[in-house]
C-alpha cells in the first residue's frame, strides 16, 4: 500500500467457497474484487446506511484495483481490512488488504474510489457528515 494517511474502518472474514477458485486451482481473480465489496457493505451498513437503490443515496465503485501477491486456494479463510483516506467533498479512497487466516502474508492488496451518489438523479452528493467523521485519517 502507498504512504497516504489511512485508517482501518472495518475487518471482516470468510470461507472462500469450492466455486470462489478457478481451472487453475486457485480463486479467481474477480473474486478478490467480491471480497472487497463485502468488507465495503458490510462497513457502510454497520453506520446504518442501506446499501441498495431504495435507499435514496449511498455508495458506487468508480474505479477499482488489485495487486494479486500470492494465490488463495480452498479450503481457506480469507480476511479483508478495510482502510480509507481522507474524505473529499463527495468521495473518498479506500484501501484493502487481503490475507488468509493463520498466515501472515498480505495475499493481495486492492484499492476502490467510492463516491457517495444520488441514485435518483445519478449524480455525486456530499458524503454524510456521520459518515465523514469516520473517514477522517
Amino acid at each position: 500500500m502507498s504512504d497516504t494517511p489511512r485508517t482501518l474502518l472495518h475487518t471482516t472474514s470468510f470461507p472462500v467457497r469450492w466455486g470462489d477458485m478457478d481451472a487453475y486451482a486457485h480463486v479467481n481473480n474477480t473474486v478478490y474484487f467480491r471480497y472487497c465489496e463485502q468488507a465495503r457493505v458490510e462497513w457502510v451498513e454497520a453506520l446504518g446506511f442501506p446499501v441498495h437503490s431504495e435507499a435514496g443515496q449511498g455508495p458506487v465503485i468508480i474505479n477499482a484495483a488489485c495487486t494479486f501477491l500470492v494465490p488463495i486456494t480452498y479450503p481457506a479463510t480469507v480476511i479483508v481490512k478495510l482502510y480509507a483516506g481522507d474524505p473529499g467533498r463527495s468521495s473518498v479512497m479506500t484501501w484493502y488488504e487481503i490475507l488468509v487466516e493463520g498466515d501472515d502474508r498480505i495475499f493481495a492488496e486492492g484499492s476502490a474510489k467510492v463516491v457517495w451518489m444520488d441514485h435518483e438523479t445519478g449524480r455525486s452528493v456530499p458524503i454524510p457528515d456521520e459518515l465523514r467523521h469516520t473517514l477522517v485519517a
